[in-house]
């Protein structure tokens, strides 16, 4: 689940090897637009979601209690991470790489995966993708059903314009999956997890037989530029 990243090309533990991470942070990550904005909602009393933190913001994370940091975005060898790495070694958080997409279908393995990740990491915890909206969004509906006990009817609401997901693009994916499950394995009294772990959990299918809006796509695609 924990994958240890290389960090390639963003050397901390010099000035000038930091000031060029951080340029690139600032810059290349779009970091600029979220110091005054980390689109942070707590969605239970033990669980944070956020867009991509700053190493100043982990740490009033951790004033609040925050205990885990889970990175939903991979990047091993971006700036971003290498930062982020950096300030959760000083500041004695646990940080956790949890790769997952926001245009694809989870394969079953990820999902499964999501719930092991809850029922293992300490809590209080922050998850977090680029934006805060879209794996966030995912991860935050799993952990509703899987930890909080929430159906995925109710869970879905995660994944909701008031985070900033756009579920008229091709994000729109992800909500697809839960609206597959509610018109396939709900009325055959599947549970969610059953229905993942059936034949009838066609990832690739999925996707292929998704139409994302073409306004919804302009918006994350060229206005926004979600990753």
């Amino acid at each position: 689940m924990t994958v240890e990243p290389t960090d390639r090309g963003f050397e901390l533990a010099t000035p000038g090897g930091r000031f060029r991470a951080y340029a690139d942070y600032l810059w290349n990550d779009h970091a600029y637009l979220r110091l005054g904005f980390q689109n942070a909602h707590w969605i239970s009393d033990e669980l944070v979601r956020t867009n991509q933190p700053w190493p100043h913001q982990l740490a009033v994370w951790k004033d609040k209690g925050v205990k885990t940091i889970v990175n939903l975005r991979g990047g091993f060898d971006a700036s971003f991470h290498a930062l982020e790495k950096d300030a959760c070694r000083h500041l004695g958080l646990e940080m956790v790489d949890f790769t997952i997409t926001s245009r694809e279908v989870p394969i079953r393995e990820r999902v499964i995966g999501a719930k092991q990740l809850y029922e293992t990491i300490a809590y209080p915890a922050l998850i977090h993708c680029k934006s805060g909206a879209d794996r966030a969004g995912i991860m935050s509906v799993f952990y509703m059903h899987f930890r909080q006990g929430k159906t995925i009817r109710e869970a879905v609401d995660q994944l909701n314009i008031r985070y900033l997901h756009v579920k008229q693009g091709k994000t729109g994916v992800l909500d697809y999956v839960f609206e597959r499950y509610l018109a396939d394995g709900e009325p055959a009294g599947m549970s969610f997890l059953d229905w993942v772990d059936s034949p009838m959990y066609d990832p690739a299918a999925m996707k292929a037989t998704f139409r994302a809006g073409m306004i919804g796509a302009l918006l994350t695609e060229k206005l926004l530029r979600r990753e």
